[in-house]
């Protein structure tokens, strides 16, 4: 008969942003009470400044990435004027490649975190991936080319390593904000994390248009993107360099929060179940160094009593086929998969060329005199399609979708989009 548990200890972390759950009941002997108080309390907790805080860390880090990912389509243009005098234009390639390159290791970014998450802790990676972003960032603001290295060839390395980090953000704060919400307005914390992405989009578009006025008298001297030389290239050279390391200044802000977030309660219980360690690590804390020696025999009898009373049967990879080998699983993972996958191809092939659809519609260009006014109207016009589509749509959809619910608005959504699409195409024709 295995032995009566009793208390554990409390685990690490915790700040204004993130309350620490799991300490409030390590008094509790029984695991599997004390897990349904902390996750109770959770799942019922009236909504407060708590969860806005919380929502705003995580959300920074969507600001951030959307920042980063759609900077880039003013980011090419002033890449081509600077760097290709004469011409004032990237190459095709070099254009698309600049572009991709930050989905590219999105993707590695989101199975390499989400698989980190769930074996090491979200805690342990939350914050590292803003830690690549801000270094990849700053890296490449300061990236400059020389005679055996291609400036486009670093900017796309720097973009890939960059989007490593976006990729690991993604995952990590949408299961983190999760995780922590209440019940009741879960739908809303997550519509508002994400919602941020919008806040990005606009605010990299207004850094652009305020750079663009600071620099007026420069840009002023070119009559277009093939003749800007002189003070006009230094100009736009300072310009792309001050738009994609502003990047970085809300995601240092960040910092502190995603490094001190306690581990979230759903891990601690069902996942880790490793109180002894924690114990060490909060000593290890409070003396300053950076792990703590454990009693390897302490350690192992606490694993074997939670191992033996704890009611939660640990995840594994035949539990996940298990699950979804069900249709009925399947289906959900299917559809909530597909429908994103499908708004991605139109959301960041249309996003990622708002410049040059604007230069081909012929906002940005048409009416401009001087690259002053090309830049200003690029800035602009990217400003008049966040805040007439993306911004709003976000928050409506924050404030309504525990009222008209998920699949209500998402139903609506694809309904307008395919209508916009359908008109958009025979338009063109």
């Amino acid at each position: 008969m295995a032995a009566t548990p009793g208390p554990v200890a409390k685990t690490s972390g915790g700040n204004n942003a993130f309350h620490n759950f799991h300490n409030d009941f390590a008094h509790i002997a029984d695991p599997n009470e004390r897990r349904r108080l902390a996750l109770a309390e959770i799942d019922k907790a009236p909504f407060g400044w708590y969860h806005v805080r919380a929502c705003v860390v995580a959300g920074v880090g969507f600001f951030t990435d959307s920042y980063d990912i759609f900077c880039v389509s003013m980011l090419t243009i002033m890449l081509g004027i600077v760097y290709y005098p004469g011409k004032g234009k990237l190459a095709t390639s070099s254009d698309n490649a600049i572009k991709l390159s930050t989905s590219a290791g999105t993707v590695i970014g989101q199975l390499g975190f989400g698989m980190l998450a769930d074996i090491v802790g979200r805690k342990r990676m939350y914050g590292l991936e803003l830690i690549v972003i801000i270094f990849a960032t700053l890296a490449q603001a300061l990236t400059a080319g020389s005679p055996s290295t291609s400036l486009v060839g670093l900017i796309i390395f720097w973009r890939v390593v960059m989007g490593v980090g976006i990729g690991g953000d993604y995952p990590l704060s949408s299961i983190i904000t999760s995780e922590f919400a209440t019940t009741k307005w879960r739908g809303a914390m997550m519509a508002a994390v994400f919602a941020m992405q919008g806040i990005g989009q606009l605010v990299a578009a207004l850094v652009m248009m305020f750079l663009t006025l600071g620099f007026k008298s420069s840009l002023e001297s070119a009559p277009d993107t093939k003749h800007c030389t002189g003070d006009c290239q230094v100009a736009v050279d300072k310009m792309w360099r001050t738009l994609v390391g502003f990047g970085a200044v809300p995601a240092c802000i960040a910092l502190y929060y995603r490094l001190t977030i306690p581990e979230t309660p759903r891990y601690t219980f069902d996942v880790a179940r490793d109180v002894e360690q924690a114990d060490e690590d909060v000593k290890a804390y409070m003396t300053g160094k950076r792990e703590g020696d454990t009693d390897e025999i302490a350690r192992a009898q606490v694993h074997a009593s939670a191992k033996s009373n704890l009611q939660v049967p640990k995840a594994s990879w035949s539990d996940f086929c298990q699950h979804y080998s069900k249709w009925k699983n399947l289906s959900i993972l299917i559809g909530t998969a597909g429908s994103w996958f499908c708004l991605d191809v139109a959301f960041y092939g249309l996003s990622l060329n708002n410049g040059t659809i604007l230069k081909v519609i012929g906002y940005s260009s048409k009416d401009a005199n001087n690259m002053y006014e090309f830049l200003y109207n690029t800035a602009v016009g990217n400003i008049i399609i966040v805040l007439a589509g993306a911004v709003p749509g976000y928050w409506v959809s924050v404030a309504t979708i525990d009222t008209l619910g998920r699949k209500t608005i998402q139903l609506g959504g694809f309904i307008i989009l395919t209508i916009l699409f359908i008109v958009s195409c025979c338009r063109g024709w």
